[in-house]
């Protein structure tokens, strides 16, 4: 049988996005929050050396003491619709609603003292109420500081001080065949702690690719069941190494194949999470295709050679500000191998703009080192305002909805019903003209759109006429 991917594994209910009891609530980060301190060790895990170990007790003690477990529960509302026949003997009866509860279970790490605890996103997605549970039994309340769905990396945070916390080790050190262990409450059934080894690293298996995720995942063959996720992937230190986040199962049970985010990714979503309430990443400004032995031989490089190719690089970005060229290849990142495009995706998106890399690459046959200023990564380079998203007519769109080659200027493609415009701007509608700026390019218009009162010249249905809009 094929396997089936799942995401949202570990949590026995999905949650909705509403907020509405108040017990928790999406929190705007406040500009003088800072993350917190973190306790991080660097060491390898081991100097070489083997000894055999009889117990890891006193190993995994302290981490389950930083390990919790979280509750969600969101309330659900369906509309019941009512029989045509009841309607036309008893009059226009409107359809009802029925609601009711659903919950969730997933674990969390605590962080800090104070009460940052990281955790999945789809374990936090949409709760109307979360509480967690502390090895002690101490029961708290929780609310969201910050989610991010392209990592599945959220953060929460309960009111306490000097709770429990474990330090935090360097993933890109792992290596395959290391011992680590799971720990979380699968099934509900209390505080487990699983044992396996590092099974592969850097994995991309598409959990994500629905959101345009970040996937390098740690694999490994410790058993993660519903209810581990969000909880710790913890090496034979007792440091945090990863956060367990999926498996891939036929059943919805563990067969040995989890995997979670590597905490030198999820530390860097945290701390953005915590001190901006966001997550910026940042962004070099290059297409790219993995070299092949074909390609390094007409590079003048050994046929055994790794890198990634610049097939492009985008005007006026980061990259070509830097000198870099179409026909680069891409080594290495601030000394981390570059050998596929994931690599270099991921390893820009976890440093924030602003931030100097060095790119070793070669060109021509030779060697070269180039330092690039990253900017920052638009995350949705189709919208135009909040839930709206557009893009430049092209022969494709002109006939897909008759519109004549005398109108030029950007269609929206899609409108978010929560969208603020939403009363004012509808899909396949034309954008011709804002103010007195020709718009052709997202780029234009975005700069055209200030906040305030606009005049919006739009083509729909055969005719131009004026919207006037209130950008917020």
């Amino acid at each position: 049988m094929k396997p089936k991917f799942l995401s949202s594994l570990l949590v026995v209910a999905a949650v909705a996005s509403a907020f509405s009891l108040g017990l928790i609530a999406k929190e705007s980060a406040p500009a003088t929050r800072k993350a917190p301190v973190l306790r991080v060790d660097n060491s390898p895990v081991n100097d070489g050396k083997a000894p055999v170990v009889a117990s890891y007790a006193d190993i995994i003690e302290p981490v389950q003491k930083a390990v919790v477990s979280v509750y969600s529960k969101k309330i659900v509302r369906e509309r019941i619709a009512v029989n045509p026949l009841i309607r036309q003997f008893f009059g226009n009866i409107p359809d009802q609603e029925r609601e009711h509860k659903e919950e969730g279970l997933g674990s969390g790490v605590i962080i800090s003292p104070d009460g940052y605890i990281i955790t999945n996103n789809h374990v936090v997605e949409g709760a109307d109420e979360l509480k967690v549970l502390l090895s002690n039994d101490r029961e708290l309340i929780a609310k969201v500081i910050g989610a991010d769905p392209k990592t599945d990396i959220a953060v929460i945070k309960v009111d306490a001080k000097d709770l429990p916390t474990i330090p935090l080790a360097d993933s890109d050190k792992l290596r395959v065949g290391d011992v680590v262990f799971a720990v979380g409450n699968p099934l509900g059934v209390g505080q487990t702690v699983t044992m396996g080894i590092v099974s592969a690293k850097g994995r991309k298996v598409g959990i994500l690719d629905e959101v345009g995720g970040y996937e390098s995942f740690i694999q490994t063959d410790a058993a993660i069941n519903m209810g581990n996720s969000g909880g710790a992937l913890v090496d034979a230190k007792g440091r945090l190494a990863g956060i367990n986040s999926a498996i891939i199962s036929p059943s919805r049970g563990n067969i040995g194949i989890g995997f979670a985010v590597p905490i030198n990714l999820a530390a860097s979503v945290m701390r953005s999470l915590i001190e901006t309430g966001t997550v910026s990443r940042g962004y070099l400004g290059v297409m790219t295709q993995v070299m092949t032995a074909e390609d390094a031989e007409t590079l003048g490089l050994s046929a055994d050679a790794k890198g990634v190719a610049i097939s492009d690089v985008t005007a006026d970005s980061p990259a070509e500000k830097a000198g870099i060229k179409r026909g680069d290849t891409v080594l290495s990142i601030n000394g981390q191998d570059v050998t596929t495009a994931e690599d270099l995706r991921n390893i820009i998106a976890q440093l924030p703009p602003g931030t100097k890399v060095t790119l070793k690459l070669t060109r021509g046959g030779k060697e070269l080192t180039i330092t690039v200023t990253l900017g920052k990564l638009d995350e949705k380079p189709d919208e135009l305002l909040t839930g709206v998203r557009a893009a430049p007519l092209n022969d494709e769109l002109r006939s897909k909805f008759r519109i004549p080659a005398r109108i030029d200027g950007l269609i929206i493609t899609d409108m978010d019903d929560n969208s603020p415009y939403a009363d004012r701007l509808i899909a396949n509608l034309v954008i011709t003209q804002i103010d007195q700026t020709e718009v052709t390019d997202l780029a234009s218009a975005r700069k055209a759109l200030t906040p305030g009162g606009h005049r919006l010249f739009v083509y729909y249905r055969g005719g131009i006429r004026m919207l006037v809009i209130d950008v917020k």
